[in-house]
């Protein structure tokens, strides 16, 4: 036992495995039992062995090991002497007492484990046949669930067999079929050998499904894997998968790598999406179109599920070449994959839609993110990228690898401005101030907690100065800069013109606050109420006055002051922030001030009412998808401000939906506010609201109106019946996966009997979701509304008695969000 534990400690607290030993390909064979919920396993692992040892280290995890041999090159056969797990660094250690010398071989192990219900590794959940619930599976390895599976090191090749598989099911993994054998009730599938990939990107899935299918014009299957009677649901992602593999070919001069692509829905889910090699995995709301239950109408009359279907599919087929084909060197390079996947993502979007003006919707993702100006301006990047594709093509990547080759490909020194932005934390709040004509520019890290640090960026600042033909750029490249403005104009008469403004920042292209003086706000103000800037500035400076406020740098009254000047006519991108604006704002307020709630509840009102007229609860013919949209967020918006009309219209809609689903009186787009009504109208005194819900949810059949309905539940103001509503979440008849929905919409009345509720179901929602990736969710949705010191000390200590190491940085992050 001491040898065991003496061998053991040489390899713990280690965060990467040991390079004894590598491996060049894996045959895998999966034996799975649907009904015993269990599985049986055997890899063969083809190594290249480094340097002589004793050992080999892997990775594994909820795994029973039952032989293990290694048999070199000569065809000698080793079995380890002591087979070593440590469950806490999930490494698997064999010893070989002779030990092995430098050469290849093949490591050979058969195991067993749990076909878990946690929503990751290699998972089973629940579909119906004909009203029954019977089991399927499923995989989630990314980041590193792939060891719950196999035994393994990264990057590797796979041959996959699946055995024991119901003949009336489906097989699917990253590779085409090679053969299929049936033996009576059951078949054994085998799949062709995969290219080079990481363990993260395996896939199986192994269910009951319909599909359909079309073929790029270069010949790549693509295929959408529906439930059972529904693959008309998936036409529409199957034409966006088919247009961006096409589009991602031409832009990365690389073609896809693979003979095929399916998309598949999966019932029950952690995620959104995930991007397996050849195997793309979906949340069913995420993939599948219903047309009936999809909220907004394009000009043309075709319905879908609005314009996030589009960039959840663009997304994860990007990733076929960020991520899948160039795959970053270790985990804290995963923005090479995410952030590049998300805006090449929006830049087939906008090709492919340009009336959805995606680049503005862009803005609403990263809340300020860094954005390209336009296409022509992005045509030396893709020179570059498709450069760096081809170095590095299956391959791994760090940061650094691609600054070189931007700077190879565009002649200037890239890695000496973005080490600043990327290896920095943080980033600034530029304060302006006129003097003259002369603009004073101050750089300090914007902290939202008002913390001050000595970090600085070089920041390249873009200004329009009075209207979008007169712009100039500034490199700040110290705390301090100023520029002189009035040579530009030739004097100071136009500066001190009534009309005139400056905007800092255009169209929120840069990765930076701007705060201006009172003067340069004012004249900001007059600009936005006369519509002389463009959507994306006034969102910017929404978002900016905003964050600011939050900040402390900023007056609650200057924020309120800065939103009255939207009441206009506005863009879809604007409304939709300033309504989230009023609801955080509203927080804010009734935690500080809570005898003024009421109030400015009235005034967000105000704010918004003309909107919801001008959109009203029907859809006029020909209106833009973003009407749709709008009239679905600004009418929920006044159904939680306790606007009286809008509530008496919501319920009037939903009580005439209730006696006949098929009435033209509640269109999809207005659900949510009618849902929200009827909830905000419940109480203990009278829970018809609830119950009536509840009916419907247990009714319908979409997988889209089930979720809307799960999002609404909660709102209600009466504690009581949010508590009871986070039971029903807990029961059966809510997926284990859309618990994420009924959390975000608990009501700002209950976030302490959602607190309390959360403290008493500890340990069974640990049992249930402790080691899924949706436990943050309850973390982000019920501890960060609290927004007070006291509970922010009251939810240090749960923790510190209830530690999850799984959730420590998202806690730290709720807890610095309301302390």
């Amino acid at each position: 036992m001491e040898l065991e534990i003496q061998t053991l400690e040489q390899f713990k607290g280690q965060a990467r495995l040991p390079k004894f030993a590598v491996p060049k390909s894996y045959d895998l064979t999966l034996k799975l039992d649907l009904s015993a919920c269990n599985f049986y396993g055997k890899v063969l692992i083809d190594v290249s062995i480094k340097g002589f040892t004793k050992f080999i280290v892997l990775n594994a995890l909820e795994l029973e090991f039952h032989q293990v041999s290694f048999t070199n090159s000569q065809n000698l056969k080793y079995v380890p002497s002591d087979v070593l797990v440590d469950s806490d660094d999930e490494i698997l250690v064999l010893v070989f007492e002779e030990g092995l010398d430098v050469g290849n071989g093949v490591l050979e192990i058969e195991y067993s484990g749990v076909l878990n219900e946690h929503l990751k590794g290699l998972y089973r959940c629940t579909y119906l046949d004909k009203g029954v619930k019977k089991n399927m599976v499923s995989t989630q390895f990314e980041a590193v669930d792939a060891r719950r599976c196999f035994s393994c090191w990264d990057e590797p090749a796979l041959k996959i067999t699946l055995e024991n598989i119901p003949s009336e099911l489906t097989a699917l993994s990253n590779m085409p079929i090679s053969k299929e054998i049936i033996h009576e009730s059951h078949k054994t599938v085998h799949f062709e050998d995969s290219i080079v990939m990481s363990t993260y990107l395996v896939a199986i899935v192994v269910g009951l499904y319909d599909y359909i299918e079309d073929a790029t014009d270069d010949g790549i299957k693509v295929r959408v894997y529906c439930p059972v009677g529904k693959s008309e649901k998936g036409k529409f992602a199957l034409n966006i998968a088919l247009k961006t593999l096409e589009f991602f070919t031409m832009y990365f001069s690389m073609p896809y790598p693979l003979p095929k692509l399916d998309m598949v829905a999966i019932p029950e889910f952690s995620g959104g999406a995930m991007e397996n090699y050849g195997l793309i995995t979906f949340r069913e709301n995420e993939l599948l179109q219903d047309e009936l239950h999809s909220a907004a109408l394009t000009f043309k009359g075709l319905l879908f599920s609005i314009w996030q279907l589009t960039i959840v599919v663009a997304h994860e087929v990007a990733h076929h070449w960020f991520g899948n084909l160039v795959t970053m060197e270790w985990w804290t390079h995963l923005w090479l994959n995410e952030g590049f996947a998300t805006w090449v993502s929006y830049l087939v979007t906008n090709i492919l839609f340009s009336e959805w003006k995606i680049w503005n919707l862009f803005l609403q993702e990263t809340i300020g993110g860094l954005r390209m100006d336009s296409l022509e301006q992005s045509h030396p990047i893709e020179k570059s990228l498709a450069s760096y594709m081809k170095m590095y093509a299956f391959k791994n990547a760090k940061t650094e690898d691609l600054w070189s080759v931007l700077t190879e490909t565009s002649g200037v020194e890239v890695s000496s401005i973005m080490d600043i932005w990327t290896k920095q934390k943080g980033y600034p709040v530029i304060s302006v101030k006129l003097n003259n004509s002369t603009l004073k520019f101050e750089q300090i890290q914007f902290f939202s907690s008002a913390l001050n640090s000595d970090a600085q960026w070089i920041v390249p600042l873009t200004l329009s100065l009075g209207s979008y033909s007169d712009q100039k750029k500034f490199l700040l490249e110290s705390k301090i800069g100023q520029l002189n403005i009035g040579d530009i104009f030739g004097g100071n008469e136009k500066i001190v013109a009534e009309n005139w403004w400056i905007k800092i920042n255009t169209n929120q292209a840069g990765f930076y606050r701007v705060k201006y003086d009172d003067n340069l706000a004012a004249r900001l103000r007059k600009a936005i109420a006369s519509n002389l800037l463009s959507a994306s500035d006034e969102f910017g400076i929404l978002d900016d006055a905003f964050a600011l406020c939050e900040a402390c740098l900023m007056p609650f009254s200057s924020l309120l002051y800065m939103m009255d000047t939207y009441r206009k006519e506005l863009e879809y991108i604007v409304l939709s922030r300033l309504i989230d604006v009023c609801y955080s704002a509203s927080k804010i307020l009734r935690e500080a001030i809570p005898k003024l709630a009421s109030d400015l509840n009235q005034f967000f009102i105000s704010l918004l009412l003309s909107s919801a007229e001008k959109l009203g609860w029907e859809a006029t013919p020909g209106e833009s998808q973003l009407n749709a949209l709008m009239r679905e967020e600004v009418l929920m918006a006044l159904a939680n401000f306790g606007h009286p009309q809008t509530n008496e219209e919501a319920i009037k809609h939903f009580q005439a939906f209730i006696n006949d689903e098929n009435t033209s009186l509640l269109p999809v787009d207005t659900r949510k506010a009618a849902y929200v009504a009827v909830m905000r109208n419940t109480s203990t005194a009278d829970r018809s609201g609830l119950q009536l819900l509840k009916k419907l949810y247990r009714e319908v059949d979409a997988v889209q109106e089930k979720t809307r309905i799960l999002r609404c539940m909660a709102s209600c103001p009466d504690p009581s019946i949010v508590a009871e509503v986070l039971d029903f979440m807990l029961s059966d008849e809510v997926r284990h996966q859309d618990a994420i929905y009924v959390l975000q919409g608990i009501s700002w009345e209950a976030r302490a009997t959602a607190w309390t509720w959360f403290k008493e179901k500890w340990d069974l929602i640990l049992k249930k979701w402790g080691a899924e990736m949706l436990l943050t969710h309850f973390v982000r949705d019920i501890i960060t509304p609290l927004c007070c010191h006291e509970m922010a000390n009251e939810v240090e200590a749960f923790f510190g008695s209830h530690p999850v190491p799984s959730i420590e940085l998202n806690l730290k992050q709720s807890v610095e969000l309301y302390s």
